[in-house]
């Protein structure tokens, strides 16, 4: 059974960073496509970084481009989703999403498991 668990987020000002962490259970990292997605009230869930399982490619979206980086350490089964420069509009539930073949894919219905969530919160 899979299993994602995230963990990091918080009230942080604007401007701030925050690092989210997200550790699998139950999947084959080799193969598996990790993203991070997050939902904002009263909106769909938004892509905002994925990267392939060997870690070798990351793609994000242009609203969070130069701001988070996402990166996966797979000895640990774990994925980081590193957020700087955050602003209000950034606050959010994110979830950490696996699908377990490539390619790295925008659309959250293509995703096979989730996590439970976190909640950003960006102060101005």
């Amino acid at each position: 059974q899979v299993h994602l668990v995230e963990s990091g987020g918080g009230l942080v000002q604007a401007g701030g960073s925050l690092r989210l962490s997200c550790v699998a259970s139950g999947l084959t990292s080799s193969t598996s496509v990790m993203a991070w997605f997050r939902q904002a009230p009263g909106k769909e869930r938004e892509f905002v970084a994925g990267i392939t399982s060997s870690g070798a490619r990351t793609y994000y979206p242009d609203s969070v481009k130069g701001r988070f980086t996402i990166s996966r350490d797979n000895a640990k089964n774990t994925v980081y989703l590193q957020m700087n420069s955050l602003e209000p509009e950034d606050t959010a539930v994110y979830y950490c999403a696996a699908r377990a073949s490539p390619p790295i894919n925008i659309l959250s219905a293509n995703y096979n498991y989730w996590g439970q969530g976190t909640q950003v919160t960006v102060s101005s």
